[in-house]
């Protein structure tokens, strides 16, 4: 069933033991978007000017990741125990099945780079080329940013001051978009799981989130590697390890850019992916 009066919800998709939150867009090549981890983030939220440019030429899925938005969330939300990475890669692996594609191009963006990392780990046949995006995934001391994101507690103002460390340029951060992000994060259930994941002390999430270095050095996926260079959150530094690590990689730095290159960087962003993906598409067509 869809419903279009939330933008952020689109259709109930079976994974595994629990009904997902999933935007299923466009046709062509499949392209799978893993989300980050801030409060009240959906994956609307995160790639909603994403979403229509590359579901142009491509069916782009993008999933409520496990604890977050609008999938299902267990009996017990508040319970730790329950946001493990392997519980999230498992989400992935059971949506790509049920929506009966057996490899997509893959991006993710800060917790959901580590969760991409992870998959095409994992599952390397699943994944045909790779993007991380101010990803996660590699050891790094927590910065005051990623702190405060992780330890959010729900006000306006709270939220006014996390979105001004999200972004570059503080023009973007308005009053009005706070009160939205506001509002996200104080829906039923949603806190309840949001606090659950990351407790302090949080630096046990970073390394919890690093894929093995000589596991990353043996990918054999072609991958784009993409950071923000004023990024507060995830250190520029972490997508420097990646590109050195990861054999076939690529990296792109923004100018002028925070923690949401999706959002300050966005066309420019879309058109640095349908560059890299259409590399893949020539060949395959060959």
């Amino acid at each position: 069933m869809t419903q279009t009066s939330n933008p952020e919800i689109g259709q109930r998709v079976r994974t595994g033991a629990f009904f997902s939150n999933v935007h299923d867009q466009g046709s062509g090549p499949p392209v799978l978007l893993l989300h980050g981890s801030g409060a009240g983030v959906s994956a609307w939220a995160n790639w909603r000017l994403l979403l229509p440019v590359l579901s142009r030429g491509r069916r782009v899925v993008a999933p409520d990741l496990f604890g977050f938005g609008y999938t299902d969330r267990p009996a017990d939300a508040a319970n730790n125990a329950h946001y493990r990475m392997a519980a999230w890669v498992q989400q992935a692996v059971d949506l790509l099945d049920t929506l009966e594609i057996a490899q997509a191009d893959v991006v993710g963006n800060s917790f959901g780079g580590a969760l991409a990392l992870a998959l095409a780990i994992a599952h390397p046949t699943r994944v045909r080329r790779l993007v991380l995006m101010g990803s996660v995934g590699v050891p790094f001391e927590i910065t005051p940013g990623l702190e405060a994101a992780w330890g959010y507690t729900p006000s306006l103002e709270n939220m006014r001051r996390l979105l001004d460390i999200f972004a570059f340029d503080r023009s973007r951060v308005t009053d009005e978009l706070a009160q939205l992000r506001y509002q996200a994060s104080i829906q039923p259930g949603f806190q309840e799981s949001f606090g659950a994941m990351f407790p302090a002390p949080r630096q046990r999430w970073v390394d919890a989130m690093a894929s093995p270095e000589h596991a990353i050095r043996a990918l054999p996926h072609p991958t784009l590697v993409v950071h923000g260079r004023e990024d507060a959150v995830i250190p520029v530094a972490t997508s420097l390890a990646l590109a050195q690590q990861i054999p076939r990689s690529q990296l792109h730095v923004f100018g002028q850019c925070g923690h949401w290159t999706q959002i300050e960087h966005a066309a420019r962003f879309a058109q640095l992916l349908e560059n890299f993906f259409a590399e893949a598409d020539a060949s395959a067509a060959a």
